[in-house]
């Protein structure tokens, strides 16, 4: 007898090239049976005729920190139908205290981020730095970490010893492009893929070097897709949002901290300041991150001006600033051999309210841009690979059973599963706490705060996946 039995759906599998209406029976958290018309008995039975159900979806750029928006990323995560998630900068600490209070059950890899003027002291740390902060939060349970070149970047020299140093001591290495010498732009992109020097490295959101900020945007496009294609250690992803999430944070002369709010603020012709700030929120181009009763949502205006100016500007914010040409391009972009030139679709949301796989990416699909097999591809096997997670991202037999059911017409989520455990459900969020991705330094740390703990090798080598 199965422990749950999943009945109707139309699965699709692309590893498995499943695409088709399909059972699933699920026996001690692990995929037991795919086929057509299971007939054995289960404890529980769902029926999903009518909807779609994919491997769960792993949403490969998030933000869980408060320092981002707000602590409700992972419950935001979760109601969109996300199993898994990537968190890019942390704070480690502030996340994982939050598991008791807002965990929902989802699995979470947590990148630290290794930046200035938070975790390091300003935009030169020395090497015994960067070991320090390494070594201490693969130990308290990161992933790896990553440089948030676009927001607050280091010394191009720096950059460049800050990955070597991170790739050998195995830990994840992610890097928002940007130095001190290119910013978040396309000439940011080409310097970190240099920098990066044939080793594997994950280059965050590469729509953010498409948006027309130092050529025509598609011009852009086409450079970042060849720079991709001629530099296969570099992994990547892509949202499909327009809004981007960003610090709306000034410093004590008044002038914004992090470079891509700077970047939003000129290209939409305000200065970056102060004066900038307050001048775009009132034209309705810059919005607020604020807590709206248990999820982070946006606003702008003279009620966002207020809350901004309340919080001594200390707030997340977003801009309307991604062109969807790029996105469109970059979605479905492949090499000769088959596979993608981006690995992932994801949605640099969590926290920061833009959690749009499902909402907008299936337009993708209903567009013909993307198959819902090659959708699945790119929300699910891929970033499985990339976090190696060898047991996640398909429904072959044996593996997690980690599911996301959706309703294709709506474009929304109606069910999820981990390990064959409810986390999503008739609307609701069933499950708490958290498992987390971690090196094998981290496993103690991770498991004496009451969460279970999948241990990978960053270091291990990802072979991508060609036409299937």
């Amino acid at each position: 007898m199965y422990d749950l039995l999943l009945k109707n759906a139309w699965v699709v599998d692309p590893l498995n090239s499943v695409n088709g209406v399909a059972d699933v029976a699920i026996q001690d958290s692990k995929i037991a049976k795919v086929q057509r018309d299971i007939t054995e008995e289960a404890k529980e039975v769902i029926d999903f005729t009518g909807k779609t159900l994919q491997p769960g979806i792993i949403d490969s750029h998030v933000h869980l920190g408060e320092m981002w928006g707000s602590p409700f990323g992972p419950r935001m995560l979760a109601m969109n139908g996300v199993t898994t998630c990537l968190d890019m900068a942390g704070p480690l600490e502030n996340i994982l205290d939050n598991v008791p209070k807002y965990g929902v059950g989802i699995n979470m890899a947590i990148l630290q981020f290794a930046s200035p003027p938070f975790t390091f002291k300003d935009a030169n740390p020395s090497q015994q730095e960067m070991i320090d902060l390494i070594d201490k939060s693969l130990e308290e349970g990161a992933l790896g970490v990553k440089l948030l070149g676009g927001h607050y970047p280091l010394e191009p020299e720096v950059s460049s010893l800050l990955i070597r140093t991170a790739l050998e001591r195995r830990a994840y290495v992610a890097w928002h492009a940007g130095t001190t010498k290119n910013g978040s732009n396309i000439n940011g992109m080409i310097e970190a893929v240099k920098m990066a020097d044939g080793y594997p490295m994950h280059l965050a959101h590469i729509n953010a070097y498409c948006r027309g900020a130092i050529k025509d945007a598609m011009e852009e496009t086409a450079i970042a897709i060849d720079l991709l294609k001629a530099n296969p250690n570099i992994f990547c992803e892509s949202y499909v949002s327009p809004k981007n999430g960003t610090r709306l944070t000034c410093d004590k002369d008044g002038k914004i901290q992090s470079k891509v709010t700077g970047n939003c603020l000129r290209a939409f012709g305000f200065t970056e300041d102060k004066d900038g700030v307050r001048a775009a929120l009132l034209a309705g181009k810059a919005f607020v991150v604020y807590d709206a009763g248990g999820y982070s949502d946006l606003m702008t205006g003279e009620e966002a001006l207020r809350r901004w100016e309340a919080a001594d500007t200390n707030v997340g914010g977003s801009f309307n600033i991604n062109p969807p040409l790029p996105r469109i391009a970059l979605a479905q972009a492949k090499r000769d051999d088959g596979s993608f030139v981006v690995d992932a679709i994801s949605t640099d949301g969590g926290c920061i309210p833009r959690n749009v796989i499902l909402s907008q990416g299936l337009s993708l699909v209903k567009l013909d841009i993307l198959s819902l097999s090659e959708f699945a591809q790119k929300t699910s096997l891929n970033p499985a690979r990339m976090l190696r997670l060898a047991n996640k991202g398909h429904l072959s037999v044996g593996a997690d059973a980690d599911i996301t059911v959706y309703d294709y017409a709506t474009q929304m989520p109606v069910a999820s599963f981990i390990e064959g455990r409810k986390v999503l459900f008739n609307g609701e969020l069933v499950s708490k706490g958290a498992t987390v991705i971690c090196t094998e330094h981290g496993k103690d740390a991770i498991e004496k705060r009451g969460m279970k703990a999948i241990v990978v090798d960053p270091g291990k080598q990802i072979e991508r996946i060609t036409a299937l």
